[in-house]
């Protein structure tokens, strides 16, 4: 019997204009908002901080907060 990776979340390594699977599944979760993304949908995501993000305002935010966790914003 095949395995299907089905409904089940890949791990990916996020590259500048693409991203590796290093384990396969359906989606992965958004680093803000926790919604599932299948990575088909998958656009937007941070290289520096290997993480996904299901819209272009939750990747502002990621990049809003950690640049005011590391004192660039006041």
């Amino acid at each position: 019997m095949l395995m299907s990776k089905s409904n089940q979340p890949a791990r990916l390594h996020f590259l500048p204009y693409s991203f590796r699977v290093l384990s396969p599944g359906d989606h992965v979760l958004c680093a803000v908002s926790g919604k599932r993304i299948a990575l088909e949908d998958l656009r937007y995501w941070s290289i520096a901080r290997q993480e996904p993000y299901a819209s272009a305002e939750y990747s502002v935010q990621a990049e809003l907060a950690d640049r005011k966790s590391r004192g660039m914003l006041a």
